[in-house]
């Protein structure tokens, strides 16, 4: 299983490296929902550094639908999904593969988003292990999520559109508890809970999407 998981992360890291499409349309993207959030709610300062935590994490969260669907749209125009299935690879592993190369992107889009939530909103970082950790989880559980329900989705005449439908609600507890230990972490947060119980809850939802995936993805894939 680990390593069909790495045959496939690298096979999908190789794709993204050739194409570029996170570097030259996600990424630009993420960082212009940034940009007219900032434009939005510049006259107001403070709110704008209040908010900062769930903008990223909205920012990320759109950027994360967008790479499935592309990875998705590749293996559909090229047979790749096909291929996959006739491989004789070992589901859990095709899943995981997937999943791992779709985390890396994502962590590295996170990194360009984070350096521009301090230019913009002028954010002043702080307590970074509970940042690193919350991030780690979050990105692993969106990866996961999205690898599952792009595989779901796939299937459909309207993938394009099924998918957000599909996805959205189903990371939404991600989005509301990565934006709770961020802002518990800067500085910002509303409520008293600590910051180390929205990371376990991250972490929790982490381990379900990744079990659910591995156990679950075989017969996804049989159903494209």
């Amino acid at each position: 299983m680990w390593r069909d998981a790495l045959l496939v992360g690298a096979k999908d890291l190789r794709v993204e490296a050739r194409s570029r499409v996170a570097t030259n349309q996600v990424a630009p993207f993420a960082v212009l929902v940034l940009v007219l959030f900032a434009f939005a709610l510049d006259p107001d300062r403070g709110m704008l550094q209040r908010a900062a935590a769930g903008l990223f994490w909205v920012a990320v969260l759109f950027s994360a639908v967008l790479t499935v669907q592309r990875s998705q749209a590749v293996e559909g125009a090229d047979g790749i999904g096909d291929a996959l299935r006739l491989s004789g690879l070992d589901p859990a592993g095709i899943f995981l593969g997937k999943a791992g190369a779709l985390a890396v992107e994502l962590f590295a889009l996170e990194l360009v988003l984070g350096a521009g939530v301090i230019v913009l909103y002028g954010v002043d970082p702080a307590g970074y292990p509970t940042l690193v950790a919350t991030a780690a989880a979050a990105t692993l559980a969106l990866a996961a999520a999205g690898t599952i329900y792009g595989a779901l989705a796939s299937g459909s005449r309207v993938q394009e559109t099924l998918l957000p439908l599909l996805l959205l609600p189903a990371v939404a507890p991600v989005l509301i508890a990565a934006t709770r230990a961020w802002e518990a972490a800067l500085g910002t947060a509303v409520a008293v809970t600590a910051a180390a119980d929205w990371v376990s809850l991250l972490g929790v939802l982490a381990v379900v999407y990744v079990a659910f995936g591995v156990a679950a993805f075989g017969p996804l894939m049989e159903e494209r």
